[in-house]
């Protein structure tokens, strides 16, 4: 174990590895080693900065024994891009979720409880009527701050 150091590898689902290696190895031995085949697809972050260059050494980047190295593994580029001619026709149009809607949902549901508080006054009181002109305040400015950037 002499001259080795210990590097703890932490992945996205809170899952450690110790790696044992030298301090003279370079990033891209550490990802060839532990994640053979996928070293493309491998990032590291260590205190807060992407590790880019496979050239540097461990000592290089002042990682010694016991530190963090943080490990994400991502879509290579080619399964993470749509074949464009494989793709449907029907998929090339636009998507419409819940989430995109609820706004001009509320928005129109409070439309139409204005509607009834001007023609049917008699069912609302002072009080239906201060939180009714609160509620449309606090969604006409959560609408302008959606849409409006």
């Amino acid at each position: 174990c002499a001259g080795f150091i210990k590097v703890r590898l932490k992945f996205l689902n809170d899952t450690e590895e110790v790696a044992v290696v030298r301090p003279e190895d370079t990033v891209g031995v550490l990802k060839s080693k532990y994640f053979p085949g996928q070293e493309s697809q491998m990032k590291f972050i260590y205190r807060g900065q992407l590790l880019q260059d496979q050239a540097r050494t461990l000592r290089s980047l002042d990682i010694t024994d016991n530190c963090v190295i943080h490990c994400h593994l991502s879509q290579s580029a080619a399964a993470a891009l749509p074949d464009p001619i494989a793709a449907p026709p029907e998929a090339s149009g636009a998507t419409v979720s819940a989430g995109s809607l609820m706004i001009p949902v509320i928005m129109v549901m409070l439309a139409v409880i204005w509607y009834c508080r001007i023609n049917y006054r008699q069912f609302f009181t002072a009080p239906a009527t201060v939180s009714l002109i609160g509620v449309t305040v606090f969604f006409s400015f959560l609408a302008f701050g959606m849409y409006g950037q």
